[in-house]
């Protein structure tokens, strides 16, 4: 029997193993081009021929909306990817080190995490320019400092452990102490901690990209899409419905599955993974 606990992971996993599904075999679940344009088709409302209707350009907003979610998904996996790098390998030299190095790093994380992550970023992708390789500059540029933290602190429990003072005894150098018998320990952690940010990114990115920060016109981005559709919400209110649930249901899926996996792995975590 399934316990109780576990269904929001089930469900998380279940709707996260779709989202992804629709990512990787989206060429072939598009019935239409994406980014093509048929004026005499535009503002069709959802019927047989185009479900979700068509748009301002006559595009098929059915198709737009699966080849956005190859935007959003890989755009918010390479953010936790650099995050969850950086992070890790500057917090376990943080917390293994200590001294000044310690400090160092610690000040800078704590700068970073006095400001609102999507201000933050909204500041930094204003300075970088458009686009979606500044888009994910911007929002590592924040994001690495959880990774880091969490690194840190279960670096400085285990340094201290009888293992590793044993490692240490039989010649392993800080590296190899840091890869062998460190990292192992921390990467389950950093697990769950990916699987809940990729849902956030995926707001952080739609926002930014609907204040014309991120992926630019005619990428068939869901925050692009808001932003394209937000003058003809009066008389077309599926032009901003789709790509809006199309984002609560990616960011609801990730969570779950990262709240799930933090309570089946470690129920600890949830306050140190809280949001800031």
């Amino acid at each position: 029997m399934v316990n109780r606990k576990n269904y929001i992971l089930y469900i998380g996993l279940i709707l996260s193993a779709l989202i992804v599904l629709v990512t990787v075999f989206a060429p072939f679940l598009e019935p239409y081009d994406p980014t093509k344009m048929e004026l005499s088709q535009k503002f069709i409302a959802p019927c047989r021929e185009f479900i979700f209707g068509t748009d301002h350009l006559g595009r098929d907003i059915f198709s737009r909306v699966i080849e956005g979610s190859r935007v959003s998904l890989s755009i918010a996996v390479t953010v936790v990817f650099f995050s969850a790098l950086l992070g890790v390998v500057l917090g376990m030299i943080s917390g293994y080190v200590g001294g000044t190095v310690d400090m160092l790093i610690m000040r800078i994380v704590d700068v970073l995490l006095a400001f609102p992550t999507i201000i933050f970023a909204l500041a930094l992708s204003t300075m970088l320019g458009t686009g979606r390789t500044n888009l994910i500059i911007a929002i590592t540029c924040i994001q690495w400092t959880r990774y880091a933290r969490i690194a840190r602190g279960e670096t400085l429990i285990l340094k201290n452990a009888e293992y590793v003072e044993a490692a240490r005894s039989i010649g392993n150098n800080t590296v190899q102490v840091l890869r062998k018998y460190i990292f192992p320990n921390v990467v389950s952690k950093i697990i769950i901690l990916a699987s809940l940010d990729i849902g956030t990114i995926i707001l952080y990115c739609a926002s930014l990209s609907f204040l014309g920060l991120g992926a630019q016109p005619p990428s068939p981005d869901w925050g692009v899409m808001i932003s394209e559709s937000k003058d003809y919400m009066q008389y077309a209110p599926w032009l901003t419905l789709f790509p809006g649930l199309a984002i609560a249901i990616s960011a609801l899926a990730f969570n779950m599955l990262g709240d799930g996996l933090r309570d089946l792995l470690d129920p600890r975590m949830k306050e140190m993974v809280r949001t800031d």
